[in-house]
């Protein structure tokens, strides 16, 4: 049975990494071997192809564009998703459980872009960096996960702040903030790989070069040289690899972050 159990676990890896080892292996084949077998192992590492496609697709700039996008709307999202889960989560503000429910039901809401566009065009923040960042400020997931999270800690904790004179900031930021670091972490890294991979609101909001972020970035580079695959393969492996180290490094966060967001209180 054991064994029955690993081979379908197996599969299901197989069928997962598979497309990612095709993309790792054509990264590493030289353009004739590519067209001699595109399923074949390459004869040796052509490491050229991350060279090329780091200057050809000015991967600096798009990267440094990104980063800057991701780290700003991230770290914004997340200390103002505290701020707003922890009273609902306590019941501070009239209305917290009605609230929590219409969080959820955003969840299965359609994104408003019509009206979002006409928004920013009003604003002044179309074509706008500032503008792009707060598209990414709401996000309904953090504040469910973040409020059942909070839920989990004594109530006592408040009391005892409240006895002591601390203040509502004060005791978010030196209290709350350290004891739920794995939820912190777990919507930080779905808001993260959320804004690296988007590639609909960029191609709506963003119509200057000097600000694409990355996703943006690469359909230039496709359209250039969407013929040349390994180079491709290539830059598409080097605007991953950055998510993948951010997951890496909070990824034993991540599943106490869930599981105790999903299902308690």
């Amino acid at each position: 049975m054991r064994f029955v159990s690993y081979v379908i676990l197996g599969l299901f890896a197989l069928v997962y990494l598979g497309p990612l080892m095709m993309l790792v292996i054509t990264s590493l084949k030289t353009m004739p071997e590519f067209m001699k077998s595109a399923t074949a192992l390459p004869s040796g590492l052509h490491f050229q192809n991350f060279i090329d496609a780091w200057q050809r697709a000015n991967f600096l700039r798009y990267m440094t564009n990104t980063l800057l996008y991701t780290v700003s709307a991230t770290v914004a999202y997340v200390v103002m998703a505290v701020f707003v889960a922890f009273p609902i989560s306590r019941g501070y503000v009239k209305g917290a459980s009605w609230l929590l429910t219409l969080y959820v039901i955003a969840l299965f809401l359609p994104v408003a872009l019509i009206p979002q566009f006409q928004l920013m065009l009003s604003l002044g923040l179309y074509n706008n960096p500032f503008g792009y960042v707060m598209l990414f400020l709401v996000n309904p997931i953090g504040i469910v996960i973040l409020v059942n999270y909070i839920k989990t800690l004594p109530i006592e904790l408040d009391e005892a702040a409240a006895m002591d004179g601390c203040g509502y900031f004060r005791f978010v930021t030196s209290i709350v903030f350290p004891l739920i670091q794995p939820a912190i972490a777990t919507i930080a890294v779905l808001h993260a790989i959320g804004i690296w991979n988007e590639l609909i609101l960029p191609t709506i909001y963003l119509t200057n070069k000097d600000y694409y972020p990355i996703t943006r970035g690469m359909i230039v580079f496709q359209g250039v040289y969407g013929s040349d695959w390994p180079t491709l393969a290539a830059a598409v492996l080097i605007m991953t690899l950055p998510m993948l180290l951010l997951f890496l490094v909070l990824q034993r966060y991540i599943v106490s972050g869930l599981t105790a967001g999903a299902v308690k209180g």
